[in-house]
């Protein structure tokens, strides 16, 4: 289920890779930073179901942390919609992210987290990190994230069904409530 899930995680990781190394005084991503882990999206089916893979894998302990975590976002996710809120101004911190900084579960991590830091374009929009060094104005590489969410959407349809493979979740959702993906494909 995972095979082009997996291929397009060690393509981001590679094109990250050279953007690291090519502005590497423009990125400043590093281990411990948790600026992302912060930022507030949803995932698509597929990602969310790789997580759910290797959630169900952590020790017990462990995932009562998640979870503990999850109801906090989770809590903080419906205020925003109930507020009709806009989600790019709101920081709530990922369940996943434990006491140290680091994440649960980052081999799993979704593609918005794994581009972050560097500049992004979504619908001709460009985003990037506010931390990052990258300057307003200036012209530099970019990811599409609009086609990798193309990629995600197909994806997810083809596991999930068009159903499941075409909605988005926030993550503490999903974590909270897992049977409610067990009606897809």
């Amino acid at each position: 289920m995972f095979t082009n899930l997996l291929h397009l995680y060690q393509f981001v990781d590679q094109t990250m890779t050279v953007l690291h190394e090519q502005f590497h005084d423009e990125v400043k991503c590093y281990k411990g930073c948790t600026d992302c882990c912060n930022a507030v999206f949803d995932v698509s089916y597929i990602e969310v179901k790789y997580i759910l893979s290797l959630f169900e894998k952590l020790d017990a302990a462990t995932r009562k942390e998640i979870l503990d975590r999850a109801h906090i976002a989770q809590q903080e996710w419906q205020k925003m919609v109930d507020s009709q809120g806009d989600p790019s101004l709101l920081r709530i911190k990922c369940p996943l992210l434990n006491t140290n900084g680091e994440c649960e579960c980052y081999q799993a991590r979704p593609v918005n987290c794994r581009t972050y830091g560097v500049p992004t374009v979504i619908n001709g929009e460009g985003h990037v990190c506010g931390l990052s060094g990258f300057i307003k104005g200036e012209s530099y590489p970019t990811i599409n994230l609009t086609r990798l969410q193309e990629s995600l959407y197909q994806y997810s349809v083809e596991a999930g069904g068009k159903v499941y493979g075409s909605k988005r979740w926030p993550l503490a959702e999903i974590l909270l409530n897992p049977e409610s993906l067990k009606d897809g494909k």
